[in-house]
């Protein structure tokens, strides 16, 4: 592992860190980041620029809150009904409830305080680094010692603003309907006094404005990239990572032509060369497949990210997890809670049965099955900083952006073009690479995929004229879309990505819970309208003056401990076919 520096100055009103001169230590897993510089310096040369952008990469994800407000896991006090586990977290808790996120400190994982706080760190960075090659040089974009930093630089700001408008505000519906919705803070400048009004118009935006500022900051970069600058390219926004990210953003704006043209761009003319080689993952151990899957020389990895998140603890202390479902009685009401386990990984697909077959040897449980089934991938790297004290730093690598969530953009963009074909051609790459030997054809889709069928737990009930859809699909063409969204739900387990198709298409989420000290099982649902998609910000932002985005009230509290010890050297079970 390697260890590099990571620094912070002041924060502001919005938590923004500078980035300046006090060390925190961080450490990069397996020998795949660069090392980190020592800034304390002026930025005064296009090295510095190049080094400083380095720690502008987040190492906070919003997977985790991402992934219990979702549907893709289950409480399993609720269907093992033996159990009373607490989560992992309290937090995890009041996220699964859709509650403020009320009880963490400052300095937990996975927390909408930490995503806040390094989304808008990296931001800082990017200004700081924009600043300073604007007094380098009287044209960055046109300058070849800067131009790569400058396209860099807009990029990954552009990246950062649009996961947190994605997670603290509505899905993009319409130039109408988003520009009444209101979006987030579009920062673009460096601070240079100790307290910012970001509530004025100057950076609060609608979610309308705030996607033509990511658009203009995107296409003002995305052209410089040059990879021969990076010594490891998938942890850096290279070509295809900041394509692949084009492509998705236009499929949530719904400009499906220029969805396309980035996903052609990124994924070549032979796509599947392009994708995951699951047969080539070594299986002799846990540690050797996730180093295979988080391979930064393979294709599909467009962009790695290294995180301090805890969601690997949080499935292994089985209170969420994927999980078979239930049916439980309660008030004289008999409730169904459908398998999430059936959904995503063993209930079969248009042109395959049982597990995918690339799931064989990669799945694992904690406990037992009962407690849920999980794949190694979101296996944690753990540092010893005292191996006697038995404490360090817990890393996990998320893929933010491949080559397979941009073939299924894609396919979903060439569907609203009235390209079925080539979207069905798209889905079958996509079943291909993941060792399904049976070709994919409509048949197979419409059968899978009817919503006719009583209880279809594989459809989703969605509205997408209620999101500001101008087309709303119908009748094999739903199937399609149908297929993709269940894809993408497979494809971006543990990613979290499977919350914003949820918010896209107003899909309604039924959640089912019961406290660790409770007999009654709680139900409720998420509605297409619900204020509660919004993930409220943290509480120091909104103690700070700043509006609240949701009216329930506020979150956060304060506390410290930054270092975690070493899990128990119990061995996860693989699970057996």
């Amino acid at each position: 592992m390697v260890r590099y520096n990571y620094k912070k100055v002041a924060a502001s009103v919005l938590c923004l860190l500078l980035y300046s001169v006090t060390p925190l230590l961080l450490t990069g897993c397996q020998d795949k980041l660069d090392e980190m510089p020592d800034n304390r310096t002026e930025i005064d040369n296009p090295e510095k620029v190049r080094k400083l952008l380095v720690s502008a990469y987040p190492v906070s994800t919003p997977a985790v809150i991402n992934e219990l407000s979702g549907d893709n896991y289950l409480d399993d006090n609720v269907v093992v009904p033996a159990t009373h586990n607490d989560a992992y977290e309290k937090f995890h808790e009041e996220a699964y409830r859709w509650e403020d996120i009320q009880n963490y400190s400052i300095s937990a994982n996975d927390t909408p305080y930490q995503v806040w706080e390094a989304y808008y760190g990296g931001i800082s960075v990017c200004n700081h680094a924009i600043a300073a090659m604007n007094e380098l040089s009287a044209d960055p974009a046109h300058d070849p010692e800067l131009s790569h930093c400058w396209g860099e630089a807009h990029v990954l700001r552009a990246y950062l603003h649009f996961i947190l408008v994605n997670v603290f505000a509505e899905a993009y519906k319409d130039q109408t309907q988003s520009k009444i919705d209101r979006g987030i803070p579009y920062v673009t400048m460096p601070e240079t006094v100790v307290r910012v009004d970001y509530s004025t118009s100057e950076f609060l935006h609608s979610v309308a404005e705030t996607y033509d500022l990511i658009e203009k900051d995107l296409l003002e970069g995305i052209n410089l990239i040059d990879d021969s600058k990076y010594n490891v390219a998938a942890y850096h926004f290279n070509h295809n990572a900041a394509c692949a990210f084009a492509s998705r953003f236009y499929l949530f704006k719904r400009d499906y032509d220029n969805c396309i043209r980035y996903a052609n761009e990124a994924l070549g003319t032979t796509p599947s060369s392009m994708l995951r080689k699951w047969s080539s993952i070594n299986q002799n151990t846990i540690n050797s497949r996730l180093n295979d899957y988080n391979d930064e020389t393979a294709p599909c990895n467009f962009l790695i990210q290294s995180t301090y998140s805890l969601q690997d603890r949080m499935l292994s202390a089985c209170r969420y997890a994927t999980n078979n479902g239930t049916t439980f009685k309660q008030d004289g009401v008999t409730w169904t809670v459908p398998s999430t386990l059936s959904i995503v990984m063993s209930g079969g697909g248009p042109n395959w049965s049982g597990y995918l077959p690339c799931y064989d040897g990669n799945l694992f449980i904690w406990d037992g099955q009962e407690y849920g089934v999980w794949m190694f991938r979101v296996y944690e790297y753990f540092e010893y900083t005292d191996k006697i004290a038995g404490i360090g730093y817990v890393h996990m690598l998320y893929q933010p952006l491949t080559a397979e969530e941009t073939l299924l953009c894609r396919a979903e963009a060439k569907l609203y073009k009235g390209d079925r074909d080539g979207a069905i051609q798209d889905l079958g790459y996509w079943t291909a690479s993941h060792m399904v030997s049976a070709p994919l054809t409509l048949t197979d889709i419409q059968r899978k995929y009817n919503r006719q069928t009583r209880n279809n737990i594989f459809v989703s009930p969605i509205h997408p004229e209620k999101m500001g859809f101008e087309k709303v699909l119908a009748d094999d063409d739903l199937a399609v879309l149908d297929c993709i969204l269940h894809f993408r739900r497979i494809e971006r387990l543990y990613e979290g990505d499977r919350w914003y198709d949820i918010k896209r298409y107003g899909i309604t989420v039924y959640h089912y819970y019961r406290g660790p000290q409770e007999d009654e099982i709680h139900i409720d649902s998420l509605t297409w309208d619900d204020q509660r998609r919004v993930l409220q910000l943290p509480n120091n932002v909104i103690e700070a003056g700043y509006p609240a985005n949701r009216q329930s009230g506020s979150m956060g509290s304060a506390g410290g401990g930054g270092f975690q010890t070493a899990k128990p050297t119990s061995t996860p079970m693989l699970l057996q076919k």
